[in-house]
């Protein structure tokens, strides 16, 4: 496998315009200082990667992980969406945002 090099970083509130689909960025550390989530308004679901799951969240016990941030990212960026939008995670099975503020235990308040 060879080292590659991004062409160029993203970043919060950029708009990347992919196959005739508007994808939106949304910042949210915790997991890592720079994770970045994609959320598609038009089709009502997000690409979350390692940030949120189905009944849980990210992990942040690595270096530079925060756990506050993490919650308070998605509380900020996802959970402000519709209860039907799809959350297509890191690894598992596909959520959405009304069962996670329903249900995720991390969320709760």
């Amino acid at each position: 496998m060879e080292n590659v090099a991004p062409d160029r970083f993203v970043e919060g509130g950029e708009v990347l315009h992919l196959l005739g689909q508007d994808l939106h960025v949304a910042h949210v550390p915790g997991h890592t200082p720079g994770h970045v989530v994609f959320v598609d308004h038009d089709n009502r679901r997000v690409l979350a990667g390692d940030t949120l799951f189905r009944g849980t969240v990210g992990r942040t016990d690595f270096a530079y992980g925060d756990s506050q941030a993490l919650v308070d990212g998605i509380r900020r960026h996802l959970l402000t969406l519709p209860d039907d939008t799809v959350v297509l995670c890191g690894h598992g099975m596909p959520t959405t945002i009304g069962e996670e503020r329903r249900a995720n235990p991390f969320l709760i308040s």
